[in-house]
């Protein structure tokens, strides 16, 4: 089965049990040993959960890890007691412990949860899953099919690299590389289909710091909706759809052919494209002769009030650090420290001189008020910049002023490059602003602002 199944955790329902815990896994093929990994409920991706626009998401986790965990709902403007940030907003749930999640689903869109204790190790592990929040009315599509997209660490044996766990290496440069593609858990899956079909794929890159891109061969392709928000449908690129980690793409596929084809999906980030997955047609008629005519256009979300950039308060925020970039002393909470004291401590990687999370916020911004965050990356790679509770647009790239950009919740950053981001900060609390590069985040490429 390509798709995990759909769960409903809304309303006035009991709280739906999301249980971590260690499993195995056929992430290498049915013909290969299994994997020991760790999954929400022992499955990879965890179950996908399914509410409408305006419900309130119940979600009780119970934890069957040896480790504390939390679980972060990505890309939902959330009460910022939910957000599931230990030190932050909560305190981690221990082993054999639980913690009730309980919050309103404002945005139709894809997002997702995973763990955001030791997200280096246990994301890398199997935890996540995907948050499907429905629009009000249903749009022309047959079905739908999430896609959320792996890159895994397998060593000799077959089983996830554990000895390389923390590895400097990794946490370093550009964060901990798999050797293995997954897509909902499983090798090159077949996606049966029909032609005529028109397909809804939710995608998601959930690695721990690899940029993926596929390219859907000879199927017309469009996107209709970036990390959740809908987005002017547009037909892909020669690039394909690139997703950073933590992206998502909504896109639509119109699925033409004869009974028997085969239809690779191709995952294209590197020199050497890979198979993802595989649509298969069926011998069963047609859905409909040719695709149908009108495109899927979804309704905008009622997300927030309008940036008034003119009136913005403004953050600077300059990345250093990490392999070749130069980053000879920071501070933690005030104290400077040398490169090598802070070598010790795991901590490679600065936002303004400072490394890792700091008792004091990057920037206090009074409730409703616009912020933009200069963003300028003075490193030799690339980084995926999550902003907790909010979404933003980017305005400007590389000194040239960007208009038309999506809403978005993270947005890749490159080597060199300059981006100037602004959101209004209308969800009061703590919101932590870091790399999703996970290796990053643990070496240094953390902080966090208070919404007053």
């Amino acid at each position: 089965m390509i798709a995990p199944p759909w769960r409903v955790a809304a309303g006035d329902a009991p709280f739906l049990v999301l249980e971590p815990k260690p499993a195995t896994a056929l992430l290498a093929g049915v013909d290969k040993p299994a994997v020991s990994v760790w999954g929400y409920d022992g499955k990879v991706p965890g179950p996908a959960i399914r509410v409408r626009r305006g419900d309130r998401v119940r979600v009780r986790l119970k934890n069957g890890l040896e480790q504390p965990t939390t679980i972060h709902w990505h890309g939902i403007r959330i009460d910022n007691a939910m957000d599931g940030v230990p030190g932050l907003t909560q305190d981690a749930v221990p082993p054999g412990g639980t913690f009730d999640y309980s919050f309103i689903a404002p945005d139709a869109g894809t997002y997702w949860y995973h763990s955001h204790a030791k997200t280096w190790e246990q994301v890398a592990r199997g935890l996540y899953g995907l948050l499907i929040v429905e629009e009000d009315e249903a749009h022309l599509v047959d079905r739908e099919i999430p896609f959320a997209a792996d890159d895994w660490r397998l060593d000799k044996a077959g089983q996830i690299d554990e000895e390389s766990f923390g590895a400097m290496f990794d946490w370093s440069h550009g964060g901990r590389m798999g050797n293995w593609l997954t897509v909902n858990g499983l090798t090159d899956p077949v996606i049966p289909v029909r032609a005529g079909e028109r397909l809804r794929l939710r995608l998601l890159n959930s690695a721990n710091a690899r940029t993926m891109a596929f390219d859907f061969d000879r199927l017309a392709a469009q996107i209709i909706a970036i990390d959740g928000q809908p987005v002017p449908p547009s037909s892909l690129d020669s690039d394909g759809v690139t997703l950073a980690p933590a992206q998502r793409a909504d896109v639509i596929i119109d699925i033409n052919g004869k009974p028997g084809d085969t239809i690779p999906v191709w995952e294209v980030s590197t020199q050497h494209r890979l198979k993802s997955a595989r649509f298969v047609i069926s011998d069963q008629p047609p859905v409909r002769e040719g695709p149908p005519g009108e495109p899927v256009i979804l309704p905008p979300n009622p997300l927030r009030a309008e940036l008034m950039p003119n009136d913005a308060q403004h953050i600077e925020l300059v990345m250093e650090g990490g392999a070749m970039g130069g980053l000879r002393e920071g501070s933690i909470d005030g104290k400077m420290m040398s490169i090598q004291e802070l070598v010790e401590k795991k901590l490679v990687w600065a936002f303004n001189g400072k490394a890792g999370m700091q008792k004091k916020p990057l920037a206090a911004i009074p409730k409703g008020r616009t912020a933009v965050i200069n963003m300028v990356n003075k490193t030799a790679f690339p980084h995926a910049m999550h902003l907790h509770g909010h979404h933003f647009r980017v305005i400007e790239r590389d000194g040239k002023p960007v208009t038309g950009a999506p809403w978005r919740d993270t947005e890749l950053v490159l080597r060199n490059e300059q981006v100037r981001i602004a959101f209004v900060a209308d969800n009061p609390g703590k919101w932590l602003f870091h790399c999703h590069m996970l290796e990053h985040v643990a070496a240094g490429m953390i902080t966090w602002m208070n919404v007053a």
